[in-house]
Protein backbone atom coordinates (compact mmCIF):
# COMPACT_ATOMS: atom_id res chain seq x y z
CA UNK A 1 0.00 0.00 0.00
CA UNK A 2 1.07 3.75 -1.13
CA UNK A 3 -0.13 6.80 -0.55
CA UNK A 4 1.16 8.90 -3.53
CA UNK A 5 3.81 10.77 -1.94
CA UNK A 6 6.64 10.28 -4.37
CA UNK A 7 9.84 10.03 -2.27
CA UNK A 8 11.91 10.97 -5.12
CA UNK A 9 12.26 10.99 -8.74
CA UNK A 10 14.76 7.89 -9.88
CA UNK A 11 16.15 7.06 -13.61
CA UNK A 12 15.98 3.99 -15.77
CA UNK A 13 19.43 3.21 -16.36
CA UNK A 14 19.13 0.15 -18.05
CA UNK A 15 15.59 -1.91 -19.63
CA UNK A 16 16.17 -5.21 -20.33
CA UNK A 17 13.33 -7.06 -22.73
CA UNK A 18 11.95 -10.06 -23.76
CA UNK A 19 9.06 -11.98 -24.73
CA UNK A 20 8.55 -12.42 -21.18
CA UNK A 21 8.72 -8.89 -19.76
CA UNK A 22 11.36 -6.22 -19.18
CA UNK A 23 14.32 -5.56 -16.10
CA UNK A 24 14.21 -2.35 -15.13
CA UNK A 25 17.31 -1.23 -13.94
CA UNK A 26 16.53 2.00 -12.03
CA UNK A 27 18.80 4.38 -10.03
CA UNK A 28 18.14 5.99 -6.66
CA UNK A 29 19.42 7.32 -3.51
CA UNK A 30 16.23 5.29 -1.54
CA UNK A 31 18.38 1.93 -2.31
CA UNK A 32 19.92 1.81 0.83
CA UNK A 33 16.07 1.56 2.30
CA UNK A 34 15.19 -1.26 0.26
CA UNK A 35 15.49 -4.98 0.66
CA UNK A 36 15.28 -8.13 -2.20
CA UNK A 37 10.96 -8.42 -1.77
CA UNK A 38 10.49 -4.91 -1.36
CA UNK A 39 7.25 -3.52 -3.34
CA UNK A 40 8.37 -0.06 -5.06
CA UNK A 41 5.94 1.94 -6.91
CA UNK A 42 7.33 2.60 -10.03
CA UNK A 43 5.36 5.63 -11.69
CA UNK A 44 2.42 4.49 -9.74
CA UNK A 45 2.76 0.30 -10.56
CA UNK A 46 3.73 -1.51 -7.84
CA UNK A 47 6.72 -3.52 -8.21
CA UNK A 48 9.01 -5.85 -6.56
CA UNK A 49 12.51 -5.69 -5.86
CA UNK A 50 14.35 -8.42 -7.34
CA UNK A 51 18.17 -7.28 -6.49
CA UNK A 52 19.66 -3.80 -4.95
CA UNK A 53 22.91 -2.37 -4.78
CA UNK A 54 24.25 0.66 -2.95
CA UNK A 55 23.05 3.18 -6.09
CA UNK A 56 19.75 1.38 -6.98
CA UNK A 57 17.49 -1.81 -7.81
CA UNK A 58 16.27 -3.74 -10.17
CA UNK A 59 12.49 -4.92 -10.45
CA UNK A 60 10.95 -6.95 -13.35
CA UNK A 61 7.55 -6.13 -15.24
CA UNK A 62 5.60 -8.91 -16.38
CA UNK A 63 4.32 -8.55 -20.07
CA UNK A 64 0.92 -7.94 -18.80
CA UNK A 65 2.17 -5.03 -16.92
CA UNK A 66 3.68 -3.47 -20.04
CA UNK A 67 0.57 -3.74 -21.97
CA UNK A 68 -1.50 -2.09 -19.35
CA UNK A 69 0.53 0.70 -18.21
CA UNK A 70 3.05 3.41 -19.41
CA UNK A 71 6.23 1.68 -18.07
CA UNK A 72 6.58 -0.36 -21.40
CA UNK A 73 7.46 3.78 -22.91
CA UNK A 74 10.37 3.68 -20.57
CA UNK A 75 14.12 3.79 -21.96
CA UNK A 76 17.51 4.47 -20.43
CA UNK A 77 17.64 8.23 -19.14
CA UNK A 78 14.04 7.94 -18.61
CA UNK A 79 13.04 9.80 -14.84
CA UNK A 80 10.28 7.84 -12.80
CA UNK A 81 8.34 8.70 -9.70
CA UNK A 82 9.46 6.35 -6.90
CA UNK A 83 7.64 5.69 -3.67
CA UNK A 84 8.83 3.16 -1.09
CA UNK A 85 5.66 1.20 0.59
CA UNK A 86 3.65 2.69 3.71
CA UNK A 87 4.94 1.45 7.22
CA UNK A 88 1.63 1.18 9.74
CA UNK A 89 3.44 4.20 11.87
CA UNK A 90 3.56 6.50 9.12
CA UNK A 91 1.24 9.70 8.08
CA UNK A 92 -1.01 9.38 5.26
CA UNK A 93 -0.29 12.46 3.69
CA UNK A 94 -1.68 11.77 0.31
CA UNK A 95 -4.90 8.93 -0.12
CA UNK A 96 -4.80 5.35 0.04
CA UNK A 97 -3.38 3.82 -3.24
CA UNK A 98 -2.59 0.26 -4.42
CA UNK A 99 -0.22 0.66 -7.05
CA UNK A 100 -2.62 -1.59 -9.51
CA UNK A 101 -3.12 0.67 -12.27
CA UNK A 102 -6.61 1.21 -13.93
CA UNK A 103 -5.82 2.40 -17.05
CA UNK A 104 -3.43 4.48 -19.23
CA UNK A 105 -4.17 8.30 -20.10
CA UNK A 106 -2.83 11.01 -22.61
CA UNK A 107 -2.19 14.66 -21.35
CA UNK A 108 -4.28 16.49 -23.86
CA UNK A 109 -3.83 20.16 -22.37
CA UNK A 110 -2.15 22.51 -20.16
CA UNK A 111 -2.82 25.61 -19.15
CA UNK A 112 -1.06 28.03 -16.52
CA UNK A 113 -3.50 29.49 -13.33
CA UNK A 114 -2.16 31.48 -11.21
CA UNK A 115 1.24 29.65 -9.77
CA UNK A 116 -0.45 26.44 -10.15
CA UNK A 117 -0.36 24.46 -13.52
CA UNK A 118 -3.65 23.07 -15.15
CA UNK A 119 -3.18 19.85 -16.53
CA UNK A 120 -6.12 17.63 -18.67
CA UNK A 121 -5.93 13.78 -18.96
CA UNK A 122 -7.96 11.95 -21.65
CA UNK A 123 -8.84 8.57 -19.37
CA UNK A 124 -10.82 5.62 -20.70
CA UNK A 125 -14.26 6.01 -20.33
CA UNK A 126 -14.63 3.18 -18.23
CA UNK A 127 -12.95 5.08 -15.30
CA UNK A 128 -14.85 7.85 -15.17
CA UNK A 129 -17.81 6.57 -12.44
CA UNK A 130 -14.87 6.48 -10.38
CA UNK A 131 -14.13 9.89 -10.51
CA UNK A 132 -15.58 12.87 -8.89
CA UNK A 133 -14.99 16.44 -8.33
CA UNK A 134 -12.60 16.98 -4.95
CA UNK A 135 -11.88 13.85 -5.24
CA UNK A 136 -8.54 11.30 -5.24
CA UNK A 137 -7.03 10.45 -8.19
CA UNK A 138 -3.27 9.47 -8.26
CA UNK A 139 -1.66 10.00 -11.68
CA UNK A 140 1.92 8.66 -12.39
CA UNK A 141 2.27 7.31 -8.71
CA UNK A 142 1.09 10.94 -7.38
CA UNK A 143 -1.59 11.76 -5.41
CA UNK A 144 -4.10 14.59 -6.91
CA UNK A 145 -7.18 16.58 -6.09
CA UNK A 146 -9.53 16.56 -8.96
CA UNK A 147 -10.26 19.78 -9.98
CA UNK A 148 -12.56 19.24 -12.55
CA UNK A 149 -13.98 15.58 -14.46
CA UNK A 150 -15.87 15.47 -17.78
CA UNK A 151 -16.62 12.72 -20.16
CA UNK A 152 -13.51 10.94 -20.82
CA UNK A 153 -11.67 13.68 -19.03
CA UNK A 154 -10.02 14.39 -15.87
CA UNK A 155 -8.43 17.40 -14.94
CA UNK A 156 -5.86 18.59 -11.67
CA UNK A 157 -3.97 21.45 -10.59
CA UNK A 158 -0.25 21.23 -10.21
CA UNK A 159 1.68 23.27 -7.41
CA UNK A 160 4.98 24.68 -7.93
CA UNK A 161 6.47 21.48 -5.11
CA UNK A 162 4.67 18.57 -7.57
CA UNK A 163 6.40 19.67 -10.80
CA UNK A 164 9.56 20.23 -9.15
CA UNK A 165 9.58 16.67 -6.94
CA UNK A 166 7.68 14.89 -9.28
CA UNK A 167 8.23 13.86 -13.25
CA UNK A 168 4.76 15.68 -13.49
CA UNK A 169 6.24 18.89 -14.18
CA UNK A 170 7.27 17.85 -17.25
CA UNK A 171 4.95 16.49 -18.92
CA UNK A 172 3.85 17.51 -22.54
CA UNK A 173 0.65 17.15 -24.94
CA UNK A 174 0.06 13.43 -25.77
CA UNK A 175 2.23 12.05 -23.33
CA UNK A 176 1.18 8.53 -21.86
CA UNK A 177 -0.05 8.37 -17.95
CA UNK A 178 -1.03 5.95 -15.23
CA UNK A 179 -4.00 6.52 -13.95
CA UNK A 180 -5.49 4.88 -10.65
CA UNK A 181 -8.71 5.67 -9.25
CA UNK A 182 -9.77 6.26 -5.68
CA UNK A 183 -9.75 1.99 -4.82
CA UNK A 184 -12.91 3.18 -1.95
CA UNK A 185 -15.08 4.18 -5.49
CA UNK A 186 -14.63 0.91 -6.46
CA UNK A 187 -15.10 -1.02 -3.62
CA UNK A 188 -18.42 1.04 -2.89
CA UNK A 189 -19.28 -0.15 -6.65
CA UNK A 190 -18.90 -3.49 -5.95
CA UNK A 191 -21.37 -3.46 -3.27
CA UNK A 192 -23.80 -1.58 -3.62
CA UNK A 193 -24.30 -3.05 -7.66
CA UNK A 194 -26.28 -6.15 -6.67
CA UNK A 195 -28.72 -3.65 -5.05
CA UNK A 196 -28.94 -1.08 -7.65
CA UNK A 197 -29.43 -3.82 -10.24
CA UNK A 198 -32.43 -5.31 -8.74
CA UNK A 199 -30.05 -8.34 -7.53
CA UNK A 200 -30.40 -8.50 -3.86
CA UNK A 201 -32.72 -6.68 -1.33
CA UNK A 202 -31.41 -4.60 1.29
CA UNK A 203 -30.56 -6.57 4.08
CA UNK A 204 -30.73 -9.80 2.86
CA UNK A 205 -28.32 -12.27 3.60
CA UNK A 206 -26.83 -15.40 1.73
CA UNK A 207 -26.78 -18.14 3.95
CA UNK A 208 -24.12 -20.37 1.81
CA UNK A 209 -22.04 -17.43 2.20
CA UNK A 210 -22.48 -16.38 5.52
CA UNK A 211 -19.48 -17.37 7.89
CA UNK A 212 -20.40 -19.57 10.59
CA UNK A 213 -20.10 -18.17 14.19
CA UNK A 214 -17.11 -20.12 16.13
CA UNK A 215 -18.17 -21.31 19.72
CA UNK A 216 -16.51 -18.12 21.16
CA UNK A 217 -18.83 -15.68 19.91
CA UNK A 218 -22.18 -13.80 21.40
CA UNK A 219 -20.36 -14.80 24.85
CA UNK A 220 -20.22 -18.88 24.68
Amino acid sequence: MFSGLVDEMGRIEAVEVDRAGARLEIGCSLAGQIEPGDSVAVNGACLTATRVTRTGFSADAMQQTLEKTSLGMLEPGSPVNLELALRADQRLGGHLVQGHIDGVGRVSGQEEEGFSLRVRVEIPGSLGRYIVPQGSITIEGVSLTVSGTGPGWVEVALIPETRERTTLGDLGPGQAVNVECDVIAKYVERMVSPYASGEAAPGTVDTEDAPEKSENEDGQ
